[in-house]
């Protein structure tokens, strides 16, 4: 079981849709927010733009069409290559970014080796959200 320090991060060559240059994004996990994967891209001035995304959304991307509302992925083969198409929806816009399916399943496999699916809760601090929950309430 991992320490609730341990993280991972890999930064990854995607394409944003319709676009010729590839952009940096960055997908990060860590033991201690075991249940979400952060997101990010490199925007101009090295600024990184990030989402968090659920773990399960992401693992079960490689199988199918997943997400609904502002997170949506789906495999897909785009001129030969085996990608994750990642589509971030928001009020003023929409961005699809197509991830190598390769890396991004090496980046999950190493998520998995640091917590495994199914043992999140076991890392969760059950007492201490619910304590920051309850200092956050007004009496």
């Amino acid at each position: 079981m991992a320490m609730p320090g341990e993280s991972i991060e890999q930064d990854m060559f995607s394409v944003l849709h319709g676009e010729a240059v590839p952009v940096v994004t960055r997908w990060s996990y860590a033991a201690s927010d075991p249940f979400a994967i952060s997101f990010a891209v490199q925007t101009r001035n090295d600024r990184w733009t990030q989402w968090l995304v659920a773990r399960d959304l992401v693992v079960a991307a490689f199988d199918g069409p997943v997400g609904e509302g502002d997170v949506r992925m789906s495999p897909q083969t785009v001129d030969g290559y085996d990608v994750v198409e990642l589509e971030i929806r928001a009020p003023g816009g929409r961005a699809v970014f197509e991830v190598d399916r390769d890396l991004l399943r090496n980046f999950i496999d190493a998520s998995i080796d640091l917590v495994a699916l199914g043992d999140e809760f076991l890392l969760m601090g059950l007492d201490k959200e619910i304590a920051k929950i309850t200092r956050s309430c007004p009496e």
